[in-house]
């Protein structure tokens, strides 16, 4: 591993905090979710109906969590369970129009933030900051992956 300067991790540090503070300041303010619901939700919004195990894969939790938060979510009207078509057993879950809804309006509250943020930035500095966050995420993501695959 490279010898990388305090400052470099350092930066990336308070910025996984203040990151982490916008993830949870949106889910507070437009949702009455929790962040693990709130992540069930993201994770469906982004793979769409996925089997109880895969989800658990994907959010790297037990199925007894999954099965947990997916009772909670079922019942607050944001998630929907089904049983494959293919293969009865499996349960299938979903995003309903309502759990859309909120991860809809989780982002857009985001964006407001995010979009404040960067206007106190100069337009190359935004530039060279997407460029270094699109390839640190490709190399996070791709890490994640190799952890926790989709069975």
């Amino acid at each position: 591993m490279p010898n990388l300067p305090d400052l470099h991790i350092d930066a990336l540090q308070r910025a996984t905090r203040d990151l982490l503070a916008v993830a949870m300041r949106s889910v507070d303010e437009v949702t009455d979710l929790s962040m693990p619901q709130m992540r069930m939700l993201f994770a469906l919004h982004d793979h769409g109906t996925l089997p109880s195990g895969a989800l658990a894969h994907v959010l790297e939790v037990s199925g007894s969590s999954v099965t947990r938060l997916a009772d909670r979510l079922c019942a607050g009207g944001y998630v929907r369970r089904s049983a494959s078509a293919e293969n009865r057993s499996l349960v299938l879950l979903s995003l309903t129009d309502e759990g859309r809804s909120a991860v809809e309006a989780v982002l857009r509250r985001r964006d407001d933030e995010f979009r404040d943020a960067l206007a106190h930035l100069d337009p190359e500095l935004r530039d060279q900051l997407a460029a270094g966050l699109t390839a640190l995420h490709g190399h996070l993501s791709a890490a994640s992956l190799s952890r926790a695959v989709v069975a």
